[in-house]
């Protein structure tokens, strides 16, 4: 079963979270899928990688162009597989994939300040546990991020 992570922002925004998660992946090699719920969220994720200072390099491009495979992530809004041969997938703004399967791990990022995205990411959090994946809760905190069930 795939292991998916609900990672709970209370720092920081996700444009700040994002890229620092996103630079993990890419340090182990992987490669990752970002599902965003709008195109245009897609687009502002996508300028905004281009500009993070860390890590200072996050090579990407929008999901759906003729480079797709040689991106190392990919940022979309289509619930379909990538191309790029990702086995990490970043859930935002209440993105949902039928797809969790495909995956060897799932991040799904929601605000704790959005009382309605938090409510949202319970929902979930007891659908994806209804269907027996391993599920981790992390929650960020002073030092970073803690791992506060699963």
């Amino acid at each position: 079963m795939t292991e998916i992570g609900f990672y709970h922002l209370t720092r920081t925004r996700l444009d700040q979270a994002l890229p620092k998660l996103l630079g993990r992946v890419l340090g182990t090699g992987g490669r990752a899928h970002v599902l965003c719920g709008e195109a245009e969220r897609a687009k502002v994720l996508d300028a905004a990688l281009w500009t993070v200072p860390d890590p200072d390099w996050l090579p990407h491009g929008l999901a759906g162009g003729r480079d797709d495979a040689l991106q190392p992530i990919l940022i979309g809004t289509e619930d379909a597989a990538p191309g790029n041969g990702t086995r990490f997938l970043f859930l935002v703004d209440g993105a949902a994939s039928a797809r969790l399967d495909e995956y060897d791990r799932v991040f799904d990022l929601f605000d704790g300040a959005d009382d309605a995205a938090v409510a949202a990411a319970r929902g979930r959090w007891a659908a994806t546990k209804a269907a027996c994946h391993t599920l981790a809760y992390w929650q960020q905190g002073p030092g970073g991020w803690e791992k506060r069930g699963g």
